[in-house]
């Protein structure tokens, strides 16, 4: 069953679920979760240019070829054959493999550009043959038709781990983690205090620091949350180190 939201109350997280849609006025989200470890790919389509951009393609390429398909209103297209449906740009968060499974296939099949944090993209070409189009860095803009993404590097988890935010005004802001944020914590840095100081540093300053207590966070699994929902938690978070 696909839920829909029309976004109704901007300051409370938005439901994922397998084939969730959600429409943000300029822009539609659509989200499915694929692979074994549940990987949420996300699509986002420009309502006013029909520009479509997948944040990770995790696996299960048919999925989410269906995916783009829904989003550019073609889900009536024969599934073993045809052309597959218009897909502009993929964005991956990070390089590790449960998040590029599906990037070789999709990106030859679609001729859409690739983008991911400069300091991962050598790894994602050597692990799926695919150059990486567009390196990016904290403070860059990617653009989906009239829409346009902030890009927040969040290293520690990966060093070239990104999050994507569109401040979508009255349809509130939506900030895309990867594997950098989720509900109850920081992505994982394999106990190495290093690494967590710089990811719960980059987490405080660049994303809690900034931005409003409503700003829905769409993490590389499972469900969403708000930042308010989490802000609390940042002390705790700290001491315990992970």
């Amino acid at each position: 069953m696909t839920t829909r939201s029309e976004n109704n109350d901007p300051s409370t997280p938005l439901p994922h679920g397998a084939d969730a849609v959600h429409a943000l006025g300029p822009l539609t989200l659509r989200t499915a979760s694929v692979g074994p470890m549940d990987n949420n790919a996300y699509l986002l389509t420009c309502t006013a240019t029909g520009e479509q951009l997948l944040i990770d393609a995790a696996a299960e390429p048919e999925r989410l070829r269906a995916l783009i398909a829904e989003g550019a209103g073609a889900a009536d297209r024969d599934a073993a054959g045809g052309a597959w449906p218009r897909l502009d740009q993929v964005v991956t968060t990070h390089r590790h493999h449960d998040h590029i499974g599906a990037l070789a296939e999709v990106v030859v099949a679609t001729g859409a550009r690739t983008a991911a944090g400069a300091e991962d993209a050598d790894a994602i070409q050597e692990q799926t043959g695919t150059a990486i189009d567009v390196p990016l860095a904290h403070g860059d803009r990617v653009r989906v038709g009239e829409a346009e993404l902030e890009v927040i590097a969040l290293r520690g988890h990966t060093p070239g781990s990104i999050a994507l935010l569109w401040r979508g005004g009255e349809h509130g802001d939506h900030l895309f983690t990867g594997d950098s944020l989720f509900p109850g914590g920081v992505g994982n840095t394999d106990h190495d205090p290093v690494r967590f100081g710089q990811l719960i540093d980059d987490v405080e300053e660049r994303v809690f620091a900034v931005l409003p207590d409503a700003t829905r966070v769409h993490p590389g699994h499972g469900d969403g949350t708000t930042l308010g929902v989490e802000r609390p938690s940042l002390p705790q978070w700290r001491e315990r180190g992970w």
